[in-house]
Order: structure tokens, then C-alpha cells, then sequence
């Protein structure tokens, strides 16, 4: 009988860790999850704030909506239990971004408290940023530049959060933006500000990288 080699397993001792990598790339793995009303400019500021990282040396991920929806979610639809799964998805793909060191930006209307607590439950709180993109619905509906308000009101999307589904803001979010008064680009820096420290990974290292 041919003998077993012992080796075939992987031994999760020597598998390179988290801080192995952080060290690789000079920065902590963090998640920034946008949340609000669509319309609220998520999308915009996680741009701006990737851009801002970028020009700094960071290394960065956006997941959004679409690009969820289209991938690895295209089977799922918008009932509660959908959303559900969906966000929980998300949420295990950010913790595999962060065990790599990198920064992860999600932008998901995420509407329910419970839905938020899973994914900041799944990423770990030290690890989850939760950033409220706070704008009144009238003013999103103004934005409305995919047109999807207009077609909830005409019942032609069921679940919308905001008018056939409710929203349910942050009680406690780690950074709360006015969107209806302030710029994408202040937007980004207070975010910026807000998570410099904890990114850094060696302050006297990082002062002549970034």
C-alpha cells in the first residue's frame, strides 16, 4: 500500500497571517461601510475617497451595489430575505479583503439596523466604519439620476427603500455626512480623517511613505 504523505495537508501554523501582510503593504485592513437612502451620494464620496487613498500610497477596494448584483449576487432579488443574504455575502467578502490588509469601501443602502449589525458581526467591529450618508428623501428623489424613484412611486419597484420599504438611519455611526450642504471632496476628507489613524500601521514608517 502506498504510503500517505503527511505533507498534503496545509499546515495553518506557517500560512502567512494578516499582519504579515498589513506589514507588506504599510497599512491596516479596514471597512468603510457607506450607508443611506439611494441618491444619497454613496457612490460619489467612496469614489472620491478611493481616489484620495490612491493618491496616497493606499491600496483599496470598492464593492457597490451594482457590481455585487452582477457578480456573485445575480441570483438574489430585493424581498427581506434577499437583502438579508445579500448583505451577509458582502459582509464575509470584506472580512477576506481585510485578513489581506486592504481597505475595503462598501456602498450599500443596507436599510435595516439588523441588516448593518450582521455585517459589522461578520467583519468585526474593530474592523467596520459605518458611515451615514444622511439626505433628506426629497432631495434624493431630485437627484434620482437612474430613475428609480419615479418608477417606485409608480409601482413598478417593489421594496424601495425610502418609499415601498423603510429605511431605518444609524443610531451611532461612526461619521454622519450632511450630503445636502457639503461637497464629495469635503465629504471624502473628513472621511479621510476620520480613519488616517487607523490605517496606519507604523506611524514613523507611514510619515515618509504616504
Amino acid at each position: 500500500m502506498e504510503k500517505v504523505n503527511s505533507n498534503i495537508h496545509p499546515e495553518h501554523d506557517i500560512i502567512l497571517e494578516r499582519p504579515d501582510k498589513e506589514k507588506l503593504l504599510n497599512q491596516k485592513g479596514i471597512v468603510l461601510w457607506f450607508t443611506g437612502l439611494s441618491g444619497s451620494g454613496k457612490s460619489a464620496i467612496s469614489i472620491e475617497v478611493e481616489k484620495l487613498l490612491h493618491s496616497k500610497g493606499y491600496l483599496t477596494q470598492i464593492l457597490d451595489g451594482d457590481k455585487i448584483r452582477n457578480g456573485i449576487n445575480n441570483n438574489l432579488g430585493f424581498s427581506v430575505e434577499d437583502r438579508f443574504e445579500n448583505i451577509r455575502r458582502i459582509a464575509e467578502v470584506s472580512k477576506l479583503f481585510v485578513e489581506c490588509g486592504v481597505i475595503t469601501i462598501c456602498s450599500f443602502i443596507s436599510p435595516t439596523q439588523k441588516i448593518r449589525s450582521v455585517a459589522r458581526s461578520i467583519i468585526g467591529k474593530k474592523n467596520f466604519i459605518e458611515i451615514f450618508t444622511n439626505t433628506p428623501l426629497e432631495v434624493c428623489e431630485k437627484r434620482d439620476v437612474k430613475g428609480l424613484y419615479k418608477k417606485a412611486r409608480a409601482g413598478l419597484i417593489k421594496n424601495f427603500s425610502g418609499i415601498t420599504s423603510p429605511y431605518e438611519e444609524p443610531q451611532n455611526p461612526d461619521l454622519e455626512i450632511l450630503t445636502e450642504t457639503m461637497t464629495v471632496e469635503k465629504a471624502a476628507k473628513k472621511v479621510y480623517d476620520l480613519i488616517l489613524p487607523k490605517i496606519t500601521l507604523n506611524k514613523d514608517i507611514s510619515s515618509t511613505m504616504k
